[in-house]
């Protein structure tokens, strides 16, 4: 009986290929369209001086508009995470990204103040709501379970990176074509991304018969059900059970100066404040997509230190470093863009949103599974902050014909954010240490 070599007869070992996981192509596509989300919302910081020299209309009644706005991108946030998972994230951002290009086209023919209430407080409010920050944290809680503060961190500086990208061009558009053609920008952008929701904004990791990015092996690929009732009554029956615990008004207290001191005070009023000290607006939007530069690095790092310190550490330093800078800020306005200036810039960029992934962190451990409508709930607190600061900031300015008292009060009010997050109370955590990082994690040659 002839005998032959077991190696011969063996097939050959087919070597294990690396693949990217798909949750990294959601990732993708939820961060261009977050980009964006903030491009659309970054419009009304450019265009309010256009908009008082062409129509007269005072900075108070065009910052009550983006008041409206503000309010509205918050008080959606919940509802939309809601909706996220009773109808699925590609349908609510495919509607979202609608009302924005809507939004940002109507005042092109607008001749009244209400319509412009109507356009970008109404449609660009509810829109980019649905695409506010509750969607990084549905986004992350369905398909990360490994990365999650890193992602989180990644996406959330999305928000920076649109304002980067769109600022300098809607300025110069403004500047040059008339803010008429910005608009036209804007609203066309939002059906270009579209197709890109459609093609790879997959609502769960069971859709693709996969688990979560990180998840243990053998974990179940079944989708968990739906939450039982209508999306709305989801909505206001977590915030009742959240407002029953300290930690929650703690966290929205504390993001509703986050609020004040970011998108209703320098994202809306810096320019037109610069402008007031003899600076050009393309100059001063320059500035603030600079913001955009170091948020990134700073939002991105932040998400890595989420994963390994206590969140209320980080609230605290992020909150007491933004409140110095603002204090600060006054006497840096000057006609030209001096070093100064530009240092506050880069510490002010590297702190804009560093506060979201320990928020987030925070929501999670102590809400589980609704803590993506929670942190909708402390996301609308945010806004609400944001929208008093940007009518309140326009009065003041208004009556007093300077910014200076606005910059002063939010400062302080920042301290008392830091001490609202030292003082909240640590969450039991499900587990004692993070998943292992996967084989086919794409950042781990690079760890």
């Amino acid at each position: 009986m002839t005998t032959t070599d077991e190696s011969e007869t063996r097939p050959a070992a087919i070597p294990r290929q690396r693949r990217v996981h798909p949750a990294w192509w959601v990732a993708a596509a939820t961060f261009l369209t977050i980009i964006g989300a903030a491009g659309f919302r970054s419009t009304p910081g450019v265009l309010m001086n256009p908009l008082h020299e062409e129509f007269g209309w005072p900075m108070g009644l065009i910052g009550a508009s983006v008041s409206v706005n503000l309010v509205l991108y918050g008080l959606v946030a919940p509802f939309s995470a809601a909706l996220m998972e009773r109808l699925g994230v590609q349908r609510v951002v495919t509607a979202a990204l609608v009302l924005v290009s809507i939004g940002s086209l109507l005042p092109i023919w607008m001749t009244s103040s209400w319509q412009l209430i109507l356009a970008w407080g109404l449609f660009v409010g509810l829109g980019t709501g649905a695409m506010a920050m509750s969607l990084v944290a549905t986004v992350t809680g369905r398909w990360f379970v490994a990365r999650r503060g890193l992602v989180t961190g990644v996406l959330t500086a999305a928000g920076a990176t649109g304002q980067l990208v769109f600022l300098p061009v809607l300025a110069w558009l403004a500047e040059n074509h008339g803010w008429r053609s910005a608009a036209v920008v804007t609203g066309v952008t939002a059906l270009v991304v579209v197709p890109l929701v459609l093609w790879r904004l997959h609502d769960h990791p069971s859709d693709l018969g996969l688990i979560a990015y990180g998840a243990p092996a053998g974990s179940s690929t079944a989708r968990p059900a739906p939450p039982s009732g209508r999306p709305v009554r989801l909505a206001l029956d977590t915030l009742r059970d959240a407002a029953r615990t300290k930690v929650f008004w703690l966290l929205a207290g504390g993001f509703a100066i986050c609020g004040i001191s970011t998108n209703g005070l320098v994202g809306t009023h810096f320019i037109p404040a610069a402008h007031d000290h003899g600076m050009p607006l393309t100059a001063a939007a320059s500035l603030l997509a600079l913001v955009g530069i170091f948020d990134i690095a700073g939002t991105v790092f932040s998400g890595w230190l989420t994963d390994r310190i206590d969140a209320r550490l980080l609230l605290a330093v992020y909150y007491t470093l933004r409140g110095a800078s603002l204090l600060l800020l006054p006497s840096l306005f000057s006609d030209e863009m001096h070093v100064n200036m530009l240092a506050f810039i880069i510490f002010y960029g590297l702190d804009w949103v560093a506060t979201v992934p320990p928020t987030i962190a925070l929501c999670r451990e102590a809400f589980g599974d609704r803590a993506p409508i929670v942190f909708g709930w402390v996301f609308a607190s945010h806004q609400i902050g944001a929208a008093l600061a940007a009518a309140g900031a326009g009065l003041i300015r208004d009556q007093l014909g300077t910014y200076t008292l606005a910059w002063y009060i939010a400062g302080a009010l920042c301290f008392g954010a830091a001490l609202m997050s030292i003082s909240i109370a640590r969450a039991r955590r499900d587990s004692a240490a993070d998943p292992a990082v996967p084989a086919d994690d794409p950042l781990a040659d690079a760890m």
